[in-house]
């Protein structure tokens, strides 16, 4: 991840539009799929832990975060934050999860199947996986490089890789999809002005709420019905 970003995205990840959409969409997706009860969750990869600050509505809630920036912020904001490294290092012990989740986490690395296969380690049998990622190869831009993307998914590139960690999936669904047209109508904007900065720059604070709302507005379709295509993607395994 360039350094530069790395600020961007602590002065961003509670305030702009997607991350607060995206949020809205995980936490439904959670509800749904989640057992009645307080359960032990481990978010991979956490940043400054905006969605883990989130997931203790639903038990006990631990982060790994490698990046020492990232990790001292959301230790500031009270949360349970280890420092560990993927895929060797989780900071718990093995099987210790009911809920693992890699949010916007397995695209950064160079293998994604081995970073899979040890989050299978850290939760229990019968537990559950949640990963996002970004989509389609052909949205491939220099938004992708600034934040260190190794790659981009497809619903069956991302159900074959969690395949083969050893997970049985239990739903893939395509999101951020009401907004589609016009995420990709701005990647080719930039794309002809020879862009290749991050897509982070938040719009007026009337227009961020609308993109916002309009985003979270399928925090209703996701964990109900599989959507066709979209910006990113949401799957749930199970071990």
């Amino acid at each position: 991840m360039d350094p530069a970003y790395v600020t961007v995205h602590m002065e961003e990840d509670r305030s702009h539009w997607w991350f607060r959409g995206r949020l809205a969409v995980i936490v439904a997706t959670l509800r749904r799929a989640l057992p009645r009860r307080r359960v032990r969750l481990l978010e991979l990869g956490c940043g400054t832990g905006n969605v883990l600050a989130a997931l203790s509505q639903f038990g006990e809630a631990v982060g790994m975060e490698a990046h020492g920036d990232l990790a001292a912020a959301a230790r500031a904001a009270g949360l349970d934050v280890r420092a560990g490294h993927l895929p060797d290092d989780l900071g718990v012990t093995p099987g210790w999860a009911e809920v693992v989740l890699l949010l916007d986490v397995i695209e950064h690395v160079d293998d994604d199947v081995a970073t899979l296969s040890a989050a299978r380690a850290g939760v229990g049998e019968g537990g559950l996986l949640v990963v996002t990622v970004p989509a389609y190869r052909w949205l491939w831009s220099g938004h992708d490089e600034v934040l260190g993307h190794r790659r981009r998914y497809t619903a069956a590139e991302l159900r074959a890789a969690v395949e083969r960690a050893g997970f049985r999936v239990v739903r893939v669904s395509y999101f951020n999809t009401l907004l589609f047209p016009l995420l990709v109508a701005v990647r080719a904007w930039k794309r002809l002005r020879g862009d290749r900065g991050h897509d982070l720059r938040r719009p007026s604070a009337p227009l961020n709420w609308l993109l916002e709302r309009i985003f979270a507005f399928e925090r209703h379709l996701v964990p109900r019905v599989p959507l066709p295509f979209g910006a990113s993607l949401l799957l749930i395994g199970r071990r």
